[in-house]
């Protein structure tokens, strides 16, 4: 399975997965021109995208829908309402609405409920031949019947919105500010740390941190945290990296 976030924030989001059978995209943010010069960058052809899987209908998740769909007839996979959100995809026929688990040949998506301010919003565990990567973002909390099955895996695509005392002193409004915050916006960066230090285990290789405010976070501040976190529960892990919101990460395998 190899793994590449090629956009993350506010500005966009996407993530390619593929493995022996599937290429996925998780979200198609930005626009068609970026997905695909940056697909390009990594040896894959757009038309070679087998699936794109929603994780919720805001539109920096779902911004370069239409025109990638119109041009290459991807299948899409998205709950029933997000479909009746998605206006202009009601017309097209490649669609697969999921409720559950989806099975995609040799890929299994378990889906699970976040908690963030969309008609629907998921998040995935994405497995394949005992291998498995955790996608956890765009959600105020992680609900606690949900940790048996995140942890210990081996790669995890996590949420680290924002520093709390930067937004609370930042120029958002105080309407943003506690949408953010709140049960139905955004992990920050010390949710994420604990969340993390609660999953991960003997078998995670990678932690890529994910969706960084660039006006209320830093990257710095995001690794400080979970680092020292992790050293507090006595955690020895270090292979860990920020997601960007214009530049795709390394390919992890």
């Amino acid at each position: 399975m190899r793994v590449v976030v090629l956009a993350s924030g506010s500005e966009g989001n996407s993530t390619y997965i593929e493995t022996e059978e599937i290429k996925l995209l998780i979200d198609m943010g930005r626009n068609a021109k970026y997905i695909k010069e940056h697909l390009n960058s990594i040896g894959v052809a757009p038309e070679e995208i087998n699936y794109i899987l929603i994780s919720h209908t805001h539109k920096d998740h779902t911004s370069a829908l239409k025109t990638f769909i119109n041009k290459y007839k991807t299948t899409i996979l998205l709950s029933q309402p997000m479909f009746y959100d998605l206006e202009e995809i009601k017309e097209y026929e490649n669609i697969i609405i999921y409720d559950d688990d989806i099975y995609l040949k040799d890929l299994k998506i378990t889906t699970i409920k976040s908690s963030h301010d969309a008609p629907d919003a998921r998040n995935f565990i994405i497995e394949n031949k005992g291998k498995s990567v955790v996608y956890v973002t765009d959600t105020g909390y992680v609900n606690r019947k949900y940790f048996n099955l995140l942890k210990d895996k081996e790669i995890y695509l996590f949420e680290s919105n924002h520093d709390i005392e930067m937004l609370l002193n930042g120029p958002y409004p105080k309407w943003l500010k506690t949408r953010v915050v709140g049960s139905y916006g955004h992990l920050s960066n010390k949710d994420s740390a604990f969340y993390l230090s609660k999953l991960i285990g003997p078998h995670t290789k990678k932690i890529i941190l994910m969706h960084l405010s660039h006006i209320n976070n830093t990257e710095e501040k995001a690794l400080t945290m979970l680092k020292d976190t992790l050293k507090e529960y006595e955690i020895n892990f270090h292979n860990i990296a920020c997601a960007k919101r214009s530049e795709i990460t390394e390919v992890v395998s």
